[in-house]
This record gives structure tokens, C-alpha cells and sequence, in this order.
């Protein structure tokens, strides 16, 4: 009798076993299912997800590089500004990568000149080197903003087939019959809310970069111009 119960304990844990994989296995399925079913939608929201992840990546690298500079690089400047070697000056800025040296560059080239006609210089070499950090940026600020409203137009043709299948079955309305339908608005609503808000951070991890590039751009700058108003030593 006792081995009997037993026996009948093993099994019922054993078939709960098995129920419970089996149900972890169908709920997996059904997410890949869920997808699927987003239709034709779900093609431009991934390659909006594609271009968005591309341009944060690309554009992350090429702006940390550009806060980047030599430790001694504007001390150099201003020895050589001091020392008169303003060729040595100009090449210094040439073997130096970055946004600073090519601005800077242009400075220590129009020494000679109105202080005025300088600052103006390296301020419009400066808006160049930004514009060129900022290359794409608003791509990912559209992907940001396109991105939900595709998955909403997901969602109203979803819900238009739905009811349209209602309305064709007539009375002989079946769940089945709707699921399409309404697969197809749910799914494309969250794809189209993930990418949004996935491009949304990005956009504005990179904008608060280049603002800090565009401080360091304009605090050396400011740092180069007193140097030409020092008096020589």
C-alpha cells in the first residue's frame, strides 16, 4: 500500500516535471512566434534598430577620440609662440590628431594679424570640427522619433485586419480567426517603442559628448588667445 502511494507521488512529480518544461518550451516558442507576426513591419523597425546601433558606435569612438589630446600639447604651443618658433608650432599641430590641433593650427597660422581676424579664424575652424562630430546625429534623432510612429502604423493595420475579419466571419467569430491581427498591433507597437527609446539615449549620450567637446574646444581657444596677449619672455 505504502509503495503504491509512493509510486504514485514519484510519477505525479515526475509528469509536473515534464508539464513545466514543456510549458517554459511552448512560452519560448510563442515569443519567436510573436515576432513573426508582426508582419512586414517589423523589416523597418529592424533596420531603423541596425542604423541606430551603427551611427552610436561609429560616432561614440570618433567624438572620445577627439577628447583626447596631449597632456603638454598647449604648453608646447605657448614655448614655441614664446620662443618665436612658429613653424615648429605649425608642425607640432600637424602631427597631433584631433579637432584642438587642427583649430589651433589654423591660429598659430594667422599669427601676425589682428587678434580679431585669429579669433575668428579658430572660432570657424571650430564650427567646421563640430559639424563634423555631429555628422548623422540627426539620423539617430529621426530613427528616435520614426521608430514608435512605424510601430503605431503597425498597430492601426493590425487593428483594420482584425476587424475586418470580424466583420467578414459575421456571426461566426472565432479568436483564431483574430489573432493575426491583433498579434500583429501588439508586437509592432513594442518593437517600434523599443527602438525609439533605444535611439533616444543614444541620441542624447551623444549630444552631451560633443558639448563637452565644445567646451574643450572653446576653454583652449580662449586658453590659446591670452597666450598671443602674454608678453614674450
Amino acid at each position: 500500500m505504502i509503495n503504491t502511494i509512493l509510486l504514485q507521488a514519484g510519477q505525479a512529480a515526475t509528469d509536473a516535471a515534464a508539464q513545466a518544461a514543456e510549458s517554459q518550451q511552448e512560452i519560448s516558442l510563442s515569443i519567436w512566434e510573436l515576432t513573426l507576426k508582426g508582419g512586414w513591419i517589423m523589416v523597418p523597425l529592424a533596420l531603423l534598430s541596425v542604423i541606430a546601433i551603427y551611427i552610436f558606435v561609429e560616432r561614440f569612438l570618433i567624438i572620445t577620440r577627439a577628447t583626447k589630446t596631449e597632456a603638454n600639447f598647449m604648453n608646447n604651443i605657448r614655448d614655441f609662440i614664446h620662443e618665436g618658433k612658429i613653424d615648429s608650432a605649425v608642425a607640432l599641430c600637424k602631427s597631433t590628431q584631433g579637432p584642438l590641433a587642427r583649430m589651433i593650427e589654423k591660429g598659430v597660422s594667422r599669427i601676425g594679424k589682428p587678434l580679431n581676424d585669429i579669433n575668428a579664424a579658430i572660432e570657424n575652424v571650430g564650427k567646421l570640427e563640430v559639424s563634423k562630430l555631429e555628422k548623422n546625429i540627426a539620423t539617430l534623432a529621426t530613427v528616435a522619433g520614426a521608430a514608435p510612429m512605424i510601430g503605431f502604423l503597425g498597430t492601426v493595420m493590425g487593428m483594420v485586419k482584425a476587424f475586418y475579419d470580424m466583420a467578414m466571419a459575421g456571426n461566426n467569430i472565432d479568436i483564431a480567426l483574430l489573432s493575426t491581427g491583433i498579434y500583429q498591433a501588439m508586437i509592432t507597437t513594442i518593437a517600434g517603442l523599443i527602438v525609439g527609446i533605444i535611439a533616444y539615449i543614444c541620441y542624447n549620450i551623444l549630444v552631451a559628448r560633443i558639448e563637452k567637446v565644445i567646451f574643450l574646444l572653446e576653454a583652449r581657444a580662449t586658453e590659446f588667445m591670452d597666450v598671443l596677449n602674454e608678453p614674450a619672455k
